[in-house]
């Protein structure tokens, strides 16, 4: 189940780098936190962790459903273009993605007798790491910037499960707080981007 789950994650962020339509990439975005909240809860039940199983459900609702719905309305409010597409080539990214794999896989090797878990799971987790920086970096436009960079928090957490099966409430509630911090950061892009225009 954990082994789906984390290959879906990567599929949705995969698929996201190749998507045109800002509201079908905060689809995708939710789709992959949604899988993100699943795994938590996923590895919260078979550990009997208590505080992995609420930031499971935490993630679900800030995640999937608050942060798509938020970032749709201010893309409403403000005008946003809706046609996002990437400044690399489609041939590029399909030639960028599997390096992207690779490299990741062989750079995750020394650590593997460091941790307990699949090292399977920290090489995906650094390259999706490496994969929203590419959704950020192929877009000029400020919403899948955005929307990278909410990946990226994505990707620490899926490291953070995976690598150490859980992590302690305090450091859960940190990334949070982070999140917060960065819808405040979102609400005064979008809205430079509209005093642009």
């Amino acid at each position: 189940m954990v082994d789906f789950l984390i290959g879906l994650f990567l599929a949705s962020l995969i698929v996201s780098l190749f998507t045109t339509r800002l509201y079908r990439l905060l689809l995708w975005y939710s789709m992959n936190s949604l899988t993100l909240g699943i795994l938590a809860l996923s590895i919260g039940k078979s550990l009997d962790d208590r505080a992995m199983f609420i930031t499971g459900v935490m993630t679900i609702l800030l995640k999937a459903v608050g942060i798509p719905f938020v970032l749709k309305n201010l893309s409403v409010k403000f005008n946003f273009v809706r046609q996002i597409t990437p400044e690399i080539k489609v041939q590029y990214s399909i030639m960028l993605i599997p390096a992207i794999l690779v490299f990741t896989f062989y750079l995750s090797e020394p650590i593997v007798h460091m941790i307990h878990t699949n090292a399977n799971y920290v090489a995906i987790s650094i390259s999706s790491l490496f994969l929203s920086l590419l959704l950020m970096m192929e877009h000029k436009n400020v919403a899948p910037k955005i929307i990278g960079f909410l990946s990226m928090e994505n990707s620490l957490f899926l490291l953070g499960i995976t690598a150490t099966n859980g992590m302690p409430m305090l450091v859960e509630l940190g990334i949070f707080f982070d999140l917060l911090m960065a819808i405040v950061v979102i609400n005064l892009l979008f809205h430079k981007e509209e005093l642009k225009v």
